[in-house]
């Protein structure tokens, strides 16, 4: 098994060689880019900035589209505006040379389910088209959500990546969230891919799924180093509120289990 530690946040651009010099001298080698609230990067020498400093110190790249997203909704206008930020994240994560582009689908919406994954998988592959028009050269992935309302059960995004080729991005604090417990078994028959995108965190829980996120203690690490597949090459982002101390919190886990 060969995992990669990294987590959600660069800092500010203009700080960049700085922050992935101390991510690269703590053993961090993986960073996802939050456009949480929209594109921050607006400027193709910005984005470049980070590409070069993230190849000097050999820094895999991600991005995370804004979460002001619903593929699923009535309103066509927002339908159309959530793909143009997803395309937008796209177009920028082919600047600095991300892979991956992960973004939540959407919402039920009270609609049977089934309409709403034809929704999703129609627009997914339109945003597909357009990326290819553009050759831009990024993996849409959507996520695991931790909500009972929200798509992204663990059925729902592996049918899709059959059905569109796309990737995915396993977020088992949200998994854990949504379904109780993660049934391991079952998740590596959905997603027998060699290469894993995943985010991981400590997490509050309700009725309905997640709450918040938390601190990611070492219990949670443990937890989740004993239970990742031994076959595969795996990258695990941490979006906890302390992010950098959460993900070496994690890689010291990770050392501690292979002495």
């Amino acid at each position: 098994m060969s995992i990669r530690f990294g987590l959600a946040g660069i800092g500010p651009v203009r700080d960049i060689e700085k922050t992935f010099a101390e991510f690269a001298g703590v053993g961090i080698r993986a960073a996802e880019i939050s456009f949480t609230h929209g594109t921050y990067i607006k400027k193709k020498e910005d984005a470049l900035k980070v590409k070069r400093a993230a190849k000097k110190f050999g820094i895999q790249l991600s991005i995370h589209a804004p979460y002001w997203i619903n593929l699923n909704s009535d309103d066509l206008g927002k339908v159309k505006a959530s793909k143009q930020r997803i395309l937008k994240a796209c177009e920028v994560g082919d600047w600095i040379g991300a892979k991956k582009v992960i973004f939540h689908c959407g919402y039920f919406m009270k609609k049977e389910k089934s309409g709403s994954y034809e929704n999703i998988k129609n627009r997914i592959i339109e945003m597909q088209e357009e990326a290819n028009k553009h050759k831009w050269k990024v993996t849409l992935c959507p996520e695991t959500m931790g909500k009972i309302n929200v798509f992204g059960g663990v059925e729902e995004i592996s049918q899709l990546v059959k059905d569109t080729d796309c990737g995915f991005c396993l977020d088992f604090a949200h998994i854990l969230a949504r379904d109780k417990k993660i049934n391991w078994e079952k998740i590596e028959k959905l997603f027998p891919q060699k290469n894993w995108h995943c985010h991981f965190s400590g997490i509050e829980y309700g009725e309905k799924g997640e709450r918040n996120h938390i601190k990611t203690r070492e219990k949670y690490w443990e937890w989740l180093l004993k239970h990742l597949p031994k076959n595969k090459n795996i990258t695990v982002i941490n979006e906890a509120p302390t992010p950098f101390e959460d993900a070496v919190r994690g890689l010291k886990v990770l050392r501690s289990m292979n002495k």
